[in-house]
């Protein structure tokens, strides 16, 4: 593995979850944990002083909760990506978590491999965004509480594209489906990020579901 190490920024009531998660990536090539964030206001000030590549938030935290954080953190202009920890028994924080600008979530039980695997993901810039589980929170959610969108200005095309990134398709699978390159692909999703004011692919999913691109194809 080559360059620089992908630095991440630990925020979390817990010490000894803290200690374990720094245990588990401070053993791991390519990683490095940059500081530790106790409470919410520590979160937002040390993203802002040690410039994290991730910010690994968890949900409830002290005098600011996760989500307030979140927000502010990616609201910056060189913002880190944020992977949330959350659990099932709260699906309306999954919805409000990506609103506020986060680019995927986990399990607070998830195993060793795949929490490595969601942090390089969401460096990499890509939205952790399972195709069943997380579709079906932001659905409920959606439905509970979001205005509807319109697609002022985006073409016929860009629809279809954002239909199946709301449908959780991965790039290949929208090429396939579409018949159109790599390159082409790109750039339909750069204009919908740009028209939708959209920071990352799971801000698209959000906007799928507000603008009621899942309810045709029958997502529940």
């Amino acid at each position: 593995m080559t360059g620089d190490p992908t630095r991440v920024l630990l925020a979390d009531d817990e010490p000894l979850f803290r200690g374990t998660v720094r245990e588990l990536l401070d053993a791991t090539s390519g990683l490095t944990v940059v500081a530790e964030a106790a409470t919410g206001h520590e979160a937002v000030t040390l993203a802002a002083t040690r410039r994290p590549d991730v910010v690994l938030m968890d949900v409830r935290m002290p005098d600011l909760d996760g989500i307030a954080a979140t927000a502010q953190i990616t609201a910056t202009g060189r913002a880190p990506r944020v992977l949330v920890l959350t659990t099932f028994d709260v699906d309306d924080y999954v919805y409000r978590a990506l609103r506020a600008g986060a680019s995927g979530f986990v399990l607070k039980d998830i195993t060793p491999p795949r929490l490595l695997d969601a942090i390089h993901t969401v460096a990499a810039g890509e939205a952790l965004l399972a195709p069943s589980v997380t579709r079906r929170l932001i659905a409920a959610s959606v439905r509970r509480s979001a205005p509807r969108r319109t697609l002022d200005g985006v073409t016929p095309r860009e629809r279809d594209v954002l239909t199946l990134i709301t449908r959780g398709l991965s790039n290949a699978e929208i090429e396939a489906a579409l018949h159109v390159s790599r390159g082409t692909l790109k750039t339909h999703i750069g204009n919908l990020l740009t028209k939708l004011a959209a920071r990352d692919r799971a801000q698209l999913v959000i906007a799928g579901y507000e603008t009621g691109l899942a309810d045709a194809y029958g997502q529940r």
